[in-house]
Protein backbone atom coordinates (compact mmCIF):
# COMPACT_ATOMS: atom_id res chain seq x y z
CA UNK A 1 0.00 0.00 0.00
CA UNK A 2 0.94 3.53 -1.02
CA UNK A 3 -0.17 5.41 2.04
CA UNK A 4 1.06 8.72 2.73
CA UNK A 5 3.52 8.24 -0.75
CA UNK A 6 2.17 11.78 -2.82
CA UNK A 7 3.54 11.93 -6.26
CA UNK A 8 3.68 10.10 -9.74
CA UNK A 9 6.99 7.65 -9.79
CA UNK A 10 6.80 7.09 -13.51
CA UNK A 11 9.03 3.52 -13.38
CA UNK A 12 12.21 6.12 -12.50
CA UNK A 13 14.67 6.12 -9.72
CA UNK A 14 14.62 9.99 -7.52
CA UNK A 15 17.46 10.75 -9.16
CA UNK A 16 16.29 10.13 -12.60
CA UNK A 17 12.68 11.61 -11.63
CA UNK A 18 13.89 14.73 -9.49
CA UNK A 19 16.12 15.57 -12.98
CA UNK A 20 13.23 15.37 -15.16
CA UNK A 21 10.77 17.68 -12.82
CA UNK A 22 13.57 20.12 -12.69
CA UNK A 23 14.14 20.04 -16.61
CA UNK A 24 10.62 20.14 -17.29
CA UNK A 25 10.30 23.39 -14.96
CA UNK A 26 13.32 25.20 -16.24
CA UNK A 27 11.43 24.43 -19.59
CA UNK A 28 7.90 25.83 -18.30
CA UNK A 29 9.74 29.22 -16.63
CA UNK A 30 11.75 29.65 -19.71
CA UNK A 31 9.11 29.07 -22.26
CA UNK A 32 6.10 29.74 -20.50
CA UNK A 33 4.12 26.70 -22.21
CA UNK A 34 5.69 23.58 -22.94
CA UNK A 35 3.60 20.21 -24.20
CA UNK A 36 3.89 16.62 -22.43
CA UNK A 37 2.11 13.79 -21.25
CA UNK A 38 -0.74 14.31 -19.12
CA UNK A 39 1.00 12.98 -16.18
CA UNK A 40 4.17 14.61 -16.17
CA UNK A 41 2.26 17.87 -16.76
CA UNK A 42 0.32 17.37 -13.87
CA UNK A 43 3.30 16.39 -11.43
CA UNK A 44 5.23 19.58 -13.24
CA UNK A 45 2.06 21.82 -11.84
CA UNK A 46 3.11 20.85 -8.56
CA UNK A 47 6.47 21.59 -8.05
CA UNK A 48 6.51 25.19 -10.88
CA UNK A 49 3.49 26.41 -8.39
CA UNK A 50 5.30 26.10 -5.19
CA UNK A 51 8.26 27.57 -6.59
CA UNK A 52 6.24 30.43 -7.85
CA UNK A 53 4.09 30.22 -3.61
CA UNK A 54 7.84 31.09 -2.69
CA UNK A 55 8.63 33.83 -4.45
CA UNK A 56 4.97 35.39 -4.11
CA UNK A 57 5.55 34.80 -0.29
CA UNK A 58 8.13 37.39 -0.23
CA UNK A 59 5.67 40.49 -1.46
CA UNK A 60 7.26 43.08 -2.79
CA UNK A 61 10.51 42.01 -1.56
CA UNK A 62 10.79 39.97 -4.82
CA UNK A 63 10.77 42.08 -7.69
CA UNK A 64 12.10 45.45 -5.82
CA UNK A 65 15.73 46.58 -7.08
CA UNK A 66 18.26 45.33 -4.29
CA UNK A 67 19.36 49.08 -3.71
CA UNK A 68 16.33 49.63 -2.23
CA UNK A 69 16.21 47.08 -0.09
CA UNK A 70 16.88 47.26 3.88
CA UNK A 71 19.87 44.29 4.91
CA UNK A 72 17.11 42.06 6.56
CA UNK A 73 15.06 42.48 3.14
CA UNK A 74 17.99 41.49 0.92
CA UNK A 75 19.15 38.35 3.64
CA UNK A 76 15.21 37.47 3.27
CA UNK A 77 15.11 37.49 -0.90
CA UNK A 78 18.71 36.13 -1.15
CA UNK A 79 17.22 32.63 0.98
CA UNK A 80 14.70 32.92 -1.26
CA UNK A 81 16.43 32.56 -4.31
CA UNK A 82 18.69 30.03 -2.86
CA UNK A 83 16.11 27.87 -1.99
CA UNK A 84 14.40 27.91 -5.20
CA UNK A 85 17.99 27.41 -7.05
CA UNK A 86 18.50 24.27 -5.54
CA UNK A 87 15.95 23.33 -7.86
CA UNK A 88 15.72 25.19 -10.46
CA UNK A 89 18.36 25.93 -12.56
CA UNK A 90 19.90 29.63 -13.07
CA UNK A 91 20.39 30.16 -16.71
CA UNK A 92 18.48 28.84 -20.03
CA UNK A 93 18.90 29.83 -23.78
CA UNK A 94 15.70 30.36 -25.81
CA UNK A 95 15.11 31.49 -29.43
CA UNK A 96 13.49 34.42 -29.99
CA UNK A 97 13.19 35.87 -33.47
CA UNK A 98 15.57 32.95 -34.58
CA UNK A 99 18.35 34.37 -32.81
CA UNK A 100 19.12 32.59 -29.11
CA UNK A 101 19.24 34.74 -25.89
CA UNK A 102 19.96 33.48 -22.76
CA UNK A 103 17.51 34.27 -19.35
CA UNK A 104 18.06 34.64 -15.85
CA UNK A 105 15.03 31.56 -14.78
CA UNK A 106 15.51 33.27 -11.04
CA UNK A 107 15.23 36.66 -12.42
CA UNK A 108 12.08 35.78 -13.87
CA UNK A 109 10.11 33.48 -11.10
CA UNK A 110 11.25 36.24 -8.53
CA UNK A 111 10.62 39.36 -10.99
CA UNK A 112 8.50 38.85 -13.77
CA UNK A 113 6.16 35.90 -12.64
CA UNK A 114 6.20 37.43 -9.18
CA UNK A 115 4.44 40.65 -10.57
CA UNK A 116 2.19 39.01 -12.61
CA UNK A 117 1.02 36.46 -10.32
CA UNK A 118 0.60 38.89 -7.55
CA UNK A 119 -2.35 38.98 -5.41
CA UNK A 120 -3.46 36.01 -7.17
CA UNK A 121 -4.17 32.33 -4.32
CA UNK A 122 -2.82 29.89 -6.34
CA UNK A 123 -3.54 28.63 -9.67
CA UNK A 124 -1.18 29.89 -11.67
CA UNK A 125 -1.03 27.12 -14.64
CA UNK A 126 -3.53 25.59 -17.09
CA UNK A 127 -3.65 22.03 -18.21
CA UNK A 128 -5.17 21.81 -21.81
CA UNK A 129 -5.51 18.13 -23.33
CA UNK A 130 -4.77 18.20 -26.80
CA UNK A 131 -5.56 14.25 -27.63
CA UNK A 132 -2.92 10.87 -28.20
CA UNK A 133 0.69 10.95 -29.03
CA UNK A 134 1.12 9.36 -32.48
CA UNK A 135 4.11 6.88 -31.60
CA UNK A 136 2.85 5.23 -28.61
CA UNK A 137 -1.11 6.59 -27.97
CA UNK A 138 -0.34 8.40 -24.43
CA UNK A 139 -2.28 11.31 -23.61
CA UNK A 140 -0.92 14.78 -24.15
CA UNK A 141 -0.92 18.23 -22.44
CA UNK A 142 -0.30 21.37 -22.43
CA UNK A 143 0.76 23.22 -19.35
CA UNK A 144 1.02 27.07 -19.59
CA UNK A 145 1.08 30.05 -17.03
CA UNK A 146 -2.65 32.04 -16.50
CA UNK A 147 -2.54 35.29 -18.00
CA UNK A 148 0.76 34.42 -19.98
CA UNK A 149 0.52 34.03 -24.39
CA UNK A 150 -2.41 33.48 -26.26
CA UNK A 151 -3.78 30.06 -25.64
CA UNK A 152 -4.38 27.96 -29.27
CA UNK A 153 -7.60 28.22 -30.61
CA UNK A 154 -9.56 25.43 -29.70
CA UNK A 155 -11.97 23.64 -31.66
CA UNK A 156 -15.82 24.60 -31.51
CA UNK A 157 -18.31 22.44 -29.75
CA UNK A 158 -21.15 21.22 -30.69
CA UNK A 159 -24.46 22.42 -29.51
CA UNK A 160 -27.51 20.23 -29.10
CA UNK A 161 -30.62 21.46 -31.07
CA UNK A 162 -32.17 21.32 -27.63
CA UNK A 163 -29.80 23.76 -26.64
CA UNK A 164 -29.99 26.48 -29.42
CA UNK A 165 -33.74 26.40 -28.85
CA UNK A 166 -34.05 27.35 -25.27
CA UNK A 167 -30.75 29.92 -26.02
CA UNK A 168 -33.23 31.67 -28.56
CA UNK A 169 -36.33 31.95 -26.69
CA UNK A 170 -34.32 33.47 -23.35
CA UNK A 171 -32.62 36.37 -26.12
CA UNK A 172 -36.56 37.10 -27.43
CA UNK A 173 -37.77 38.23 -23.68
CA UNK A 174 -34.08 40.37 -23.34
CA UNK A 175 -34.73 41.93 -27.16
CA UNK A 176 -38.46 42.96 -25.29
CA UNK A 177 -37.31 44.94 -22.88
Amino acid sequence: MRHRKAGRQFSRNTSHRRAMLRALTANLVAHERIETTEAKAKELRRVAERLITRALRLGPIAYTPHDRLSPEDRVRREAAQRKVGEFLRRFAVVQKDGQEQKIDLLEKVFVDLAVRFNGRPGGYTRIIKLGRRRGDNAPMSLIEFVEGPAAPPRRPTTKKKGAQAGEAEAAEPAASE
